[in-house]
């Protein structure tokens, strides 16, 4: 079911997502080449923290037999690696690669969700434009995100962009409500048809994640049972916002 916050529940979760907000900044200060994903991980925990929030992440249960619960804070994944790489002292960042982090903060009972990718120095033109490509495919998306249009407005956009931009997106996992709990309804695919699925209406809080993969759409799971990567090498990238669907257009809530 989908739940429409009220202006108190809204002012709770908009904290939440401050914090991820203020996380992001200070990673994006402190990363760089040599640096292992644990020692992002540590920074990401002791940054929400003393903002009084919790790594909602860090023992996050899918309930699937055999996968245990994430171990970290952040989602941290490096080239063709597309989601949730867990974070390890024997990961190293190197000049060059491209990291997306994804990460979600608890506090006064509300979640907020983001996900960057971040250039480590220099790297390819190829790989800068992924990256460009991947952000700007979020904000086409929420060019639809406003009452009256639906939840396949947006997807279809989505997709439609990374396409046209010769690029694919990631189908098996997607956007999602959010709130109290880190995943509501509705999902939201990279993909789809426009004119399908819910309207929008004022109150929905979205947190709305292309997941844009260089080269062909497939995937491949590793065996910690987390972290995903392109079948063909190919490089990705990941952007995500939380946002709120106002009467006119969206707030973007985890941008400071």
């Amino acid at each position: 079911m989908v739940t429409i916050k009220s202006k108190r529940e809204i002012e709770l979760m908009k904290e939440a997502c401050k914090v991820v907000a203020l996380t992001y900044q200070e990673l994006e200060k402190r990363i760089k080449p040599g640096m292992t994903t644990w020692e992002l991980d540590q920074i990401a925990e002791k940054t929400m923290r003393s903002l009084g929030a919790i790594p909602a992440e860090k023992g996050y249960n899918i309930g699937i037999k055999g996968v245990p619960p994430y171990p970290a804070t952040l989602c941290v994944s490096i080239n063709d690696e597309v989601i949730h790489g867990i974070p390890s002292k024997n990961k190293v960042i190197r000049e060059g690669d491209i990291v997306s982090i994804d990460t979600v903060a608890l506090k006064n009972g509300f979640n907020g969700d983001a996900a960057r990718t971040f250039i480590v120095g220099k790297t390819s033109k190829e790989a800068e434009r992924l990256v460009q490509v991947t952000k700007q495919a979020f904000f086409e998306g929420i060019k639809f995100a406003k009452p009256g249009y639906r939840i396949g407005d947006v997807s279809h956009r989505i997709g439609e962009y990374v396409r046209s931009q010769g690029y694919s997106v990631v189908r098996e996992f997607q956007g999602h409500g959010i709130g109290r709990e880190m995943h509501e309804d509705p999902g939201i695919p990279n993909y789809g048809k426009a004119g399908r699925g819910i309207r929008l209406e004022p109150g929905m809080t979205l947190a709305i994640e292309p997941m844009v993969i260089q080269g062909k759409p497939n995937i491949l799971q590793l065996d910690d049972g987390w972290t995903i990567i392109t079948e063909d090498g190919s490089l990705a990238a990941h952007y995500e916002n939380t946002i709120l669907i106002t009467e006119k257009e969206p707030e973007i809530l985890t941008i400071l």
